[in-house]
């Protein structure tokens, strides 16, 4: 691995707080998927997507500190804290670093 998986997680979450959308869509792969445990579950897929979801992200759930962060297989699972509470997010990455798949939940 050429890359920090927990490094790329903490710029993420970077990302999330300065309410940076071009970084965040960035760190993602072009075919990520980002799968929402929020308000019953949902699976987000393709560009413009992932933007609207980022962009009502941002908009109703900034995220503020960093709760926890540990590696997990050839990813990471972090928990951060947003305005609607802590949330968990287990990240899995491709082979350049960039994020191929997010699950994110409030922890159980």
């Amino acid at each position: 691995m050429s890359f920090d998986p927990m490094g790329v997680a903490v710029d993420w979450l970077d990302a999330y707080r300065a309410g940076d959308i071009e970084a965040i869509l960035e760190m993602h792969a072009d075919n990520a998927v980002v799968h929402c445990g929020c308000g019953g579950g949902k699976t987000i897929s393709g560009r413009e997507a992932l933007r609207a979801y980022w962009i009502d992200r941002l908009r109703k759930y900034p995220a503020s500190t960093l709760d926890d962060l540990n590696p997990y297989h050839e990813g990471t699972i972090m928990s951060y804290v947003t305005s609607a509470g802590v949330m968990s997010a287990l990240f899995a990455f491709d082979d350049a670093g960039r994020i191929k798949e997010l699950d994110c939940s409030p922890p159980h």
